[in-house]
C-alpha cells in the first residue's frame, strides 16, 4: 500500500492519492499532485500538475441534493417534500478540508416526521491520515468527541493514523474483505502493463461485480454488521457525537454506514442514495486526473476501466439493500436481527441528532 505522506519534492506541494481496500483517498496540496502505487512486480510514482486547482465546496439547500426532493413521510402515511427557502440549511455541506475532500456534514436530512438531521452532529469523511496542519484548526472547531475510523490494520499502518485535533477520542472499528480485496486487484492491474491482462481482470463488468460483490458483504458478513452496529451504537450513546466516521476514500464502507444511518432516521431512499453519490462530485477533479496521468505515462491503455472502482454507483448501493431484503425482509428485522439493535439505539439516534421532539 501507499505510505508516502505529504511533502514538498522539487519545491511542489504534493497530492497523495492512495489506492487501498475502500479504493481511493486523497491528500491536497496547492501546486502538485502525485499517486503512488506498491507491489511486488512493480513500484511506481504518478505526479499530476493541477496548476493549483481546487475542490470547490460544494452546498445544496434543505430539500434537494442533486436535484432529488428530499422527503420523509408523516405520520399517517402523508408526505412532507422539502421545499427550498432562501437561508434554508444545506445539506452535503463540506468541511473544507483540504487533505480531506470528501469530508461533510450529513446535516440538513429531513427524517421520519418531518424533523430534520442537526448539523455538526454526525459527519462522514474520507481517510484523515493526510489532512494538514491547516485542516487541523476547522476540525478542532467543530467540536468532535469521536472519530470512528473504518480502515483496516494494514491501512491504517501502511497509510498512517489520523491527525485528530487534541482531545477527540479515536475508536477503530476495522473493515476488510478479503474475498472483495479491490487493493489487491488494482494493485495486479498496475503490476502488469499489458492491455489484455489489465481487460481481463477489469473488463465486461469484472470490476463492477467485484464492487457489488463488497455492498453485499457489508450486508452478509456478520463481522461486518457488528462493526457498522458498533459505530451507530457509539453515534446513539449519550456522549457519543459530534462524531465522524471515515474509511480510506469515504465512499463505500463510509458510504454504507451513512446509508444506514439515514434509513433509521427515515430519510427515504431516494435522499439516501443522493448523499451516497454526493461522493462523485467531490472526487471528481481527483478521479480525472489520476485517469489522464495513467494513460499518458502508459500504465494504462483504457484507464476507464478503473471507473467501477473509483466512482459510487447506483448499483452498488442497491445490491446491499436487496440483501437486506433478501435475508431479513425489510430493514426493521435488519436493524433488529441482523445489526442486533434495539429501540434504545433508534431511540438514541433521534435524541442525539434530530431537531425538535
Amino acid at each position: 500500500m501507499v505510505t508516502d505522506g505529504a511533502a514538498q519534492r522539487g519545491g511542489w506541494d504534493t497530492y497523495t492519492v492512495v489506492v487501498a481496500h475502500d479504493t481511493l483517498a486523497h491528500l491536497a496540496g496547492p501546486l502538485g499532485r502525485f499517486m503512488q502505487y506498491r507491489a511486488p512486480l512493480c513500484h511506481v510514482t504518478v505526479r499530476i500538475c493541477n496548476g493549483g486547482a481546487h475542490v470547490a465546496d460544494q452546498q445544496t439547500e434543505s430539500g434537494r441534493i442533486g436535484g432529488v426532493r428530499n422527503r420523509a413521510p408523516e405520520p399517517g402515511g402523508a408526505e412532507t417534500v422539502g421545499v427550498k427557502t432562501a437561508g434554508a440549511e444545506t445539506v452535503g455541506r463540506s468541511l473544507g478540508l483540504r487533505g480531506a475532500v470528501n469530508a461533510r456534514d450529513l446535516g440538513g436530512y429531513r427524517a421520519a416526521g418531518g424533523r430534520l438531521l442537526r448539523s455538526g452532529v454526525a459527519l462522514r469523511s474520507d481517510g484523515l491520515n493526510h489532512v494538514t496542519a491547516e485542516d487541523l484548526g476547522p476540525l478542532g472547531e467543530l467540536g468532535l468527541r469521536r472519530v470512528v475510523d473504518l480502515r483496516s490494520a494494514d491501512e491504517v499502518r501502511d497509510t498512517g493514523p489520523d491527525r485528530l485535533p487534541e482531545g477527540v477520542a479515536w475508536h477503530h472499528l476495522p473493515l476488510l474483505a478479503t474475498d472483495f480485496d479491490i487493493y489487491l486487484m488494482i494493485r495486479d492491474t498496475l503490476s502488469d502493463r499489458s492491455a489484455q491482462r489489465q481487460r481481463a481482470l477489469l473488463g465486461e463488468g469484472r470490476a463492477g461485480a467485484m464492487m457489488t460483490g463488497l455492498y453485499r458483504w457489508f450486508v452478509t458478513d456478520a463481522s461486518a454488521r457488528e462493526r457498522f452496529a458498533g459505530l451507530l451504537r457509539l453515534l446513539a450513546a449519550p456522549e457519543g457525537p459530534p462524531l465522524l466516521f471515515h474509511c480510506t476514500a469515504g465512499k463505500d464502507r463510509t458510504g454504507w454506514a451513512a446509508a444506514l444511518l439515514l434509513t433509521a432516521l427515515g430519510v427515504d431512499r431516494e435522499t439516501v442514495l443522493a448523499d451516497y453519490l454526493l461522493t462523485n462530485e467531490r472526487s471528481a477533479p481527483v478521479v480525472d486526473r489520476v485517469l489522464a496521468d495513467l494513460a499518458a505515462r502508459g500504465l494504462m491503455s483504457e484507464p476507464e476501466l478503473l471507473l467501477p472502482v473509483f466512482r459510487a454507483d447506483p448499483g452498488y448501493l442497491d445490491a446491499a439493500f436487496a440483501e437486506v431484503e433478501a435475508g431479513w425482509g425489510g430493514f426493521d428485522p435488519f436493524w433488529r436481527d441482523g445489526l442486533g439493535l434495539d429501540d434504545d439505539v433508534l431511540s438514541g439516534l433521534r435524541a442525539n441528532l434530530l431537531d425538535g421532539s
